[in-house]
């Protein structure tokens, strides 16, 4: 019993540290008790499924605000199963418990359905006095310091081991790895945060509303300072095919500054969800390359129709399948459409091939849960990973200045109208975790096996 209510503990201080909470001091707590936990059960599996239970349904509860529970059920149950490995550290030792963890997690980036790393460590670190390791090792090294720093814990309990939890914390030491940052300019940036009529899942349902919208918070703020180089529209903030509306299309055409805005279109009888880069005689397109699952289209249509009545109203997205730069003088701007943020592929290309990154996302779905502050401390950690200031903007809020330390340095309310001028220079430096692209994460695993391997012979000869 006293397993089952530390297993559920270590579960919820774990969600504390993501938003709304957000104490990035509570994962390597929570995880170090967890450790101790499997240490001690006789059914190490079903303390992780439930260690797993309570953080996923916690930190996830955002999912349920609009279609009911089932969903949010499903998903938190099937993301604790891949916890569930987590017990092996049992059997094998509990040195590899931070092996184990970073493996599952990394398997929950990829599979199912493209992945889901929502909820990776590394993205409640965003606070944390280490997390410029990310820009060496990774948001994948990121979550192995976390679980180094929780395996040292665990150790510290025994005063004849001192040595050992400093060696646990030895990767700390690429922090004073120096990294000059090159600079090729500035961009003056016009961010609009247009709002929507309402939230929920009928955010758009009134055709060109929130299109109109952007286009008010845009002319009000250019009355006040119009001098920009470009002006920088949400996810969905054109609400209507502008290619095919002529009024939309014309209304754009009014700005003399290029626009980059975030449109729904249809070409080849295909919906896309695309970015624009739009000025008057030309537009340039990139086409969201990472759908969200069972939102912008639906995997296992034919169950899913029997879970939720909403299945029944979305149109399946088609994905682009290239990504893209867009040249505004100086700056070479690569767009991330919000869900793609979890993507390690599509953000190491913005890294390699920008110096500005910016995230066109809508969180008018989910209300004013969590959901878009733990997205912002994503988007913080992207930041440093890639070394790139990041101009993130949403229909609703929050929208933020984020420079390439994650710090911010301007944020919107949510749902609320809202503009924000910023000056983001211009970053064409790459991190030491772009140029070492897949062999950083390599690196990271090795350091975790020698880790396990270290402590567990150590741990033997004691014994």
């Amino acid at each position: 019993m006293v397993n089952l209510i530390l297993s559920a503990l270590s579960g919820a201080l774990l969600s504390g540290a993501f938003a709304p909470v957000g104490k990035w001091w509570l994962a390597p707590i929570a995880l170090a008790l967890h450790i101790y936990t499997v240490h001690r059960s006789a059914h190490p599996f079903r303390s992780s499924f439930l260690f797993a239970l309570v953080f996923n349904a916690l930190t996830l509860h955002w999912t349920s605000i609009y279609v009911g529970s089932l969903p949010w059920i499903i998903l938190f149950v099937g993301q604790s199963l891949m916890f569930v490995p987590l017990g092996f550290a049992k059997k094998y030792g509990i040195p590899f418990y931070p092996l184990i963890f970073l493996i599952m997690e990394e398997v929950r980036v990829r599979y199912p359905f493209e992945g889901f790393g929502w909820l990776r460590i590394a993205f409640s670190q965003a606070d944390a006095p280490y997390r410029s390791i990310a820009a060496i090792l990774g948001a994948s090294g990121l979550t192995a310091v976390v679980l180094s720093i929780a395996i040292s814990l665990v150790y510290l309990k025994n005063i004849h081991s001192t040595w050992k939890p400093i060696f646990a914390l030895l990767p700390l030491l690429l922090l004073f790895m120096p990294m000059n940052i090159h600079t090729v300019g500035s961009i003056k940036v016009l961010m609009i945060q247009g709002n929507v009529p309402t939230l929920g899942l009928d955010f758009n349902s009134r055709a060109t509303r929130v299109f109109y919208n952007h286009i008010e918070e845009t002319k009000r703020a250019l009355e006040k300072n119009p001098d920009v180089d470009l002006i920088l529209w949400p996810e969905n903030a054109v609400d209507v095919d502008p290619f095919t509306n002529s009024k939309v299309g014309e209304a754009l055409d009014e700005f003399d500054t290029p626009l980059i805005v975030g449109a729904v279109i249809r070409q080849f009888e295909e919906i896309h969800n695309v970015s624009i880069l739009w000025r008057k005689d030309t537009q340039e397109i990139y086409a969201k390359q990472h759908l969200t699952p069972f939102a912008e289209y639906i995997p296992l249509r034919s169950i899913a129709d029997k879970i939720s009545p909403f299945v029944a109203n979305v149109q399946d997205f088609s994905p682009g399948s290239v990504s893209k730069s867009f040249r505004i003088g100086k700056a070479i701007i690569v767009p991330v459409i919000c869900y793609e943020l979890i993507d390690d592929r599509l953000l190491e290309f913005a890294g390699e091939n920008s110096n500005l990154i910016v995230v066109q996302t809508n969180n008018a779905t989910f209300g004013k849960s969590a959901q878009s502050l733990q997205q912002l401390s994503i988007t913080r950690i992207r930041a440093i990973e890639h070394a790139r200031n990041i101009l993130s903007v949403s229909t609703t809020g929050v929208s933020a200045v984020i420079d390439y330390q994650g710090n911010i340095v301007r944020q919107t309310d949510m749902h609320k109208a809202a503009h924000i001028y910023a000056q983001p220079t211009l970053i064409d430096t790459q991190t030491p975790r772009d140029r070492a692209g897949d062999w950083a994460l390599v690196g990271v695993l090795i350091w975790l096996f020698l880790l396990g391997a270290v402590y567990r012979r150590l741990d033997t000869k004691r014994r």
